[in-house]
């Protein structure tokens, strides 16, 4: 008889395909709408400075939503090193206090001003700790809370959802606007 053995090795390798960070991006907003995702950081962040009290989600949702948060995190990492035309906004777009969100004017007229800001204020893993610690403290009563000031990473998580939605849509107006001038030329 032949004994089979067992692969204790991780089956997860790195994958060598490379993943845009506007896919990853826009996934993440098909996943989980913005105001769902500020939301669910703002009850997130509540539950876990509270200590004497659990959030009431169930936990598949607060797993799957940590874990897209990573992606955006990640993708907003990458996305900060990239200069495009489409990303600064036009003369002709209204700027509306509810579209801005936590932006201020400058990081509104160039939302690639919140990555940079916030990656050198903090470094990647640093957000990963933060938002492990809020996950971890908000699914349970705990006499102790975070450790320390959680406030910055907060802040700038709220302002990154707002940028990375804002980056969308314009991407997805300078796309439009290309489609229906390819138009236009095709019937001439």
């Amino acid at each position: 008889m032949k004994k089979e053995t067992t692969d204790l090795q991780s089956r997860l390798k790195p994958s060598p395909k490379k993943h845009s960070s506007l896919k990853m991006m826009e996934h993440f907003f098909q996943s989980v709408d913005l105001n769902t995702a500020k939301d669910l950081l703002n009850t997130i962040m509540q539950y876990a400075v509270q200590k004497r009290d659990w959030i009431n989600e169930d936990l598949s949702v607060m797993v799957h939503f940590h874990q897209s948060m990573r992606s955006f995190i990640r993708a907003g990492y990458f996305l900060r090193m990239k200069a495009k035309k489409w990303m600064l906004s036009n003369s002709a777009e209204i700027s509306s206090p509810l579209m801005q969100g936590f932006l201020s004017d400058a990081e509104y007229q160039n939302p690639l001003l919140v990555f940079h800001s916030a990656f050198i204020d903090y470094r990647v893993k640093e957000f990963d700790y933060f938002l492990g610690g809020m996950v971890y403290f908000s699914l349970g009563a705990y006499r102790c809370g975070p450790e320390k000031n959680m406030v910055g990473p907060y802040i700038h998580l709220m302002k990154m959802l707002d940028a990375g939605f804002i980056i969308l849509e314009r991407r997805k107006a300078f796309l439009e606007s290309k489609e229906g001038e390819e138009g236009e030329e095709c019937e001439r």
